[in-house]
Formats: structure tokens, sequence, C-alpha cells
């Protein structure tokens, strides 16, 4: 367990009231970085201990990794993403999607204005790159393609790692796709004028959602409504205060000794956890239907085997009511 994680869970524990707090584990798709520091911000602002909850997060490396972490009994939330849960559920995983975390999708493709790339269709016949091709960023890529009638077979994926932006610049592939996150720290390192194309103006798919098992979902209802409260409320706090956030991302965060850059970082996610819909009923809220057709397009391209019945994963009982 590293410091700023055990730091999680001692800062939930703490005080006299200790004994009294029900423990929650949340496996995470990524290391404790920034743009989670609402939740890495609980030993400083305890908005889970409000709420009778001690806090603990389990890191990962992806949203594979989390949903993988959760049913292996070492957490009892996965922060993961609907892609991860598509793939859970097409191996007959047992799951429900309980909480719209990011409802907007932050995955885009970016590619050098000199590169003619203006829209999805221009991508036929180019190199693209991807994180690694078990991540989000190709999975999206897909379904961007899907869109406009292309397929992986109509571009060259290339495997360009983490650093992603540097073989676009060197030309060694025509597009990169990417998050806002990462775009956003590659022009703060320099990156030439590009044209980005964004993923959510073809199927706005959340980002990230919190699942658990049926199991967990069927006997812990209170506590889980109990957790989603107290989450509501420090993502309520965090797009009130980013500067205060950015100020705690940098003793909190693994990457968050810069504040400015912090500050950046959680506008961008401020940002992707609100939409017409969370609005109009209250952050968590999912949108109708998107789920559904992430899902069908999931099957239509063959990433999962068989259709799945979204109607019957996405539970809105437990989400808070709006403030």
């Amino acid at each position: 367990m590293s410091a700023l994680v055990g730091a999680l869970l001692l800062g939930g524990l703490s005080g006299a009231l200790a004994q009294a707090l029900d423990k929650v584990t949340v496996a995470g798709w990524s290391q404790p970085i920034s743009e989670i520091t609402n939740l890495l911000a609980e030993p400083d602002k305890g908005f889970f201990k409000a709420k009778g909850i001690a806090l603990d997060y389990v890191p990962g490396t992806g949203g594979g990794s989390a949903i993988q972490t959760m049913l292996t009994g070492k957490a009892d939330i996965a922060f993961t993403d609907p892609a991860a849960l598509y793939l859970a559920l097409d191996k007959g995983e047992k799951l429900v999607a309980i909480y719209n975390i990011y409802p907007q999708n932050v995955f885009n493709v970016v590619s050098p204005k000199a590169s003619g790339i203006t829209r999805p269709a221009d991508l036929k016949g180019k190199r693209v790159g991807v994180y690694s091709l078990s991540s989000g960023t190709r999975q999206n890529l897909a379904v961007l393609l899907h869109q406009v009638g292309l397929s992986e077979k109509d571009v060259t994926i290339e495997v360009t790692g983490l650093l992603n932006f540097a073989p676009v610049i060197q030309g060694q592939v025509d597009a990169t796709a990417a998050t806002d996150t990462g775009l956003y720290v590659a022009r703060l390192k320099g990156l030439p004028e590009v044209t980005v194309i964004e993923v959510r103006d073809s199927l706005n798919l959340p980002s990230d959602i919190f699942v658990v098992t049926e199991e967990t979902y069927r006997n812990k209802k209170p506590l889980l409504a109990r957790f989603l409260a107290a989450y509501r409320d420090s993502a309520a706090w965090m797009i009130a205060n980013p500067e205060e956030a950015a100020r705690i991302a940098v003793t909190r965060a693994i990457n968050g000794s810069d504040e400015a850059v912090n500050l950046g970082i959680i506008k961008l996610r401020n940002a992707s956890s609100v939409s017409e819909t969370t609005e109009r009923e209250g952050l968590g809220a999912f949108d109708p239907g998107v789920m559904q057709k992430g899902a069908d397009t999931f099957h239509q391209l063959g990433l999962i085997a068989r259709p799945l019945d979204m109607g019957a994963v996405v539970r809105t009982d437990l989400i808070p009511p709006k403030q």
C-alpha cells in the first residue's frame, strides 16, 4: 500500500469515532492522480467520514483491472469505464452500474493541422496511435470509426504508449487517440497546432462509472447510498473549489507537484462530471439510452460476443437526489 493510499485509510479512521465507521474500498483504474483529487482529499475534507465511511483506495492499471480487483474481493466498488463493464458482462460477470462519474466522453483523436485530417472519415488509410491494444483509446477510436462506416481494418493501428504525442510530432503516425488531460499536458509541453476530433461528438459514452456486483447491490444498498452521497459531495466540492483542490493535489496526487497543472486537469475533470442530464437530475445521473447505444456499438464492432440489455444493468435508485 502506498503512503498516500495508506493516508486515505488512516484519514478515514482517525478520531475517536473511527471504530464506528464502515470501511468501503474503491478499486480505481488509475494510480492516485490529480484527476481524482476529490477522493484523495478525504484526509483533508472528510466527505466520506461525514457519512460514516472509512474510505480506502486500491490503485489500478485500467478499467478492467478495477473490475478484476473488485471481483477478487479486494474492493467493494469499481471506479471503471463502460467498455470494461461491457467486456466483463460479456464474460458472464453479474454486475450493476450505480453512478455516472463522468458523463462526458473525454477521448479524442489528435492530428497535426498539416495532415488534412478534419473529420473521422479522413482517418481512412492513416496511421493512428493508441496507448495500448487494450486501452480506452483504442476502443473509443473503434467507436469513432464505426460511426462513419469505417473499422480498424481501414486504418493502421500503432501502439505508441503513454507518450503518444511524440510519434505525432515526429511524423511516425498521422494521428493519435488520446484523452482531454493527455492533450492538455501535451500542449503545455509545446505540442504544435493540431486538429482535435472529439469522440463525444459521435457517441457521448460516459468515461467512468461506479460498478458493483449484483450481490453487493442487493445486500449493501444503505451503505452504497451513503457512499454515493459522499462521492457526490466530494465532486460538488471540487467543481465549486478547483483552486483549493489543486493545492491539495500537490501533496495527495502522485502527479500533483505543479499546482497550475493540477488546476487545469481538475477543471477538465469537473467539466466531464456534468451534462444536461446532471444539470436537470443531479450529479451521477445517467443519460437515457447512451449506455445501451454503447453496448450495441460494441456488439456490432465484435468487441463483445452477445447483445447486452443495459436496462437490467444500470440501476439509478441509489443516486442521491439533486441538491
